[in-house]
């Protein structure tokens, strides 16, 4: 590769390029590194080798039926206590009533994650993915973090093989990667003291390979976590990955700033910048060179700087959303859905092809243009 301006990325570019594993240490030197345009070419490559200019997106809807949380972690803006303003807790029939008010033709994948509501019992969540399947059969169910499936083998005093187990034959589909934030136990104990830890995410996730249910895998960045702490989290996830092969993408969400604990301690009101997004993607895609997607969920990026990222390694955009409320609720400034036709049209903009997926990554459409 020619034009290295760094030349500790030139061993490293001839690794990538023979589709050779980069080292930890290597990985430290491409979020040091300043020679962007050489990371991006190298991210670049990574993602036309694995999908050409394919670049995904599903036709999704984001439902929360609780914000009822006993958790407490400091950089959530979206948690309630009973009684609070603004707390809500649906029943099954309220869930399945406001699905309908805004569904949409085409619908295929229903993402839920909320709270940890501390007095719903298991049933609660066993009778809601049924009620789902039976009134919405053309959708996949993608729902609910590791983190919530650590509270719901506490509340129902199961493993979590045999929680996994009755949610899939209640018709889950697939999960969804948060809860992960930063895996590293010094920044855990701050950020996310009560919630499950980076062992038992990663046993919950081991757990659900094994039973044949894919997962995505997130990590919170942009707060107070090192560069070594970021590769550390893209490390733990490449090992399980190896071991189980159960991941479809990785996903990073940057900080949002606003309304949470954690932004008023260390007085952030700053978003992440794009440069520090587009190289966390960058490395994320050489680094974890066994996972298939690394995603650019617009709604965190905004939409702009998505576009963007499918030059820095993204090949996927993520959704239509409809009403995502857990990253507004915390200050994103992005819209809280957009239509398929927008999310086709940023990606053919960008000189790429827009892939309508499932939420299990199976093609639905091939998008070769988009009305005006």
């Amino acid at each position: 590769m020619k034009g290295i301006q760094d030349p500790r990325l030139v061993p490293i570019a001839e690794k990538v390029l023979a589709g050779e594993r980069v080292s930890f240490e290597e990985g430290l030197v491409l979020y040091q590194t300043q020679d962007l345009p050489t990371l991006m070419r190298l991210a670049n490559w990574v993602r036309e080798r694995k999908h050409g200019h394919k670049t995904y997106f599903v036709h999704s809807i984001r439902v929360s039926q609780t914000n009822i949380c006993y958790v407490g972690c400091t950089f959530c803006a979206f948690q309630r206590r009973f009684g609070e303003e603004g707390a809500w807790d649906w029943d099954v029939e309220e869930v399945v009533a406001w699905i309908k008010a805004r569904y949409q033709p085409g619908l295929k994948e229903i993402h839920l994650t909320a709270g940890h509501h501390p007095k719903r019992p298991f049933q609660y969540y066993l009778d809601l993915v049924r009620a789902l399947k039976a009134n919405f059969p053309e959708a996949q169910v993608k729902a609910w973090t590791a983190a919530e499936i650590h509270h719901f083998s506490k509340i129902a005093r199961l493993p979590y093989r045999e929680v996994l187990q009755a949610l899939k034959e209640a018709g889950l589909d697939a999960m969804p990667g948060g809860g992960a934030e930063i895996f590293a136990e010094r920044v855990r104990k701050r950020i996310a003291r009560a919630k499950v830890s980076a062992e038992g995410w990663l046993e919950v996730h081991r757990t659900a390979h094994a039973l044949g249910l894919p997962t995505n895998a997130t990590m919170l960045y942009g707060h107070i976590e090192t560069l070594e702490e970021r590769l550390d989290h893209m490390e733990r996830l490449r090992r399980l990955q190896d071991e189980t092969g159960g991941f479809m993408s990785f996903i990073p969400l940057a900080f949002q700033p606003d309304g949470n604990p954690l932004a008023r301690e260390l007085g952030k009101k700053g978003f992440t910048t794009g440069v520090d997004d587009l190289k966390n993607l960058a490395v994320a895609r050489i680094y974890l060179d066994n996972f298939p997607h690394i995603k650019g969920y617009w709604a965190t990026l905004t939409p702009e700087l998505a576009q963007v990222s499918l030059d820095w390694g993204v090949t996927d955009i993520d959704g239509t959303l409809i009403e995502e409320r857990i990253v507004h609720m915390a200050g994103s400034p992005t819209p809280k859905g957009l239509t398929k036709g927008e999310l086709a049209r940023i990606i053919l903009r960008a000189g790429r092809i827009p892939v309508e997926r499932d939420a299990l990554y199976r093609e639905v459409r091939v998008w070769d243009a988009v009305e005006a």
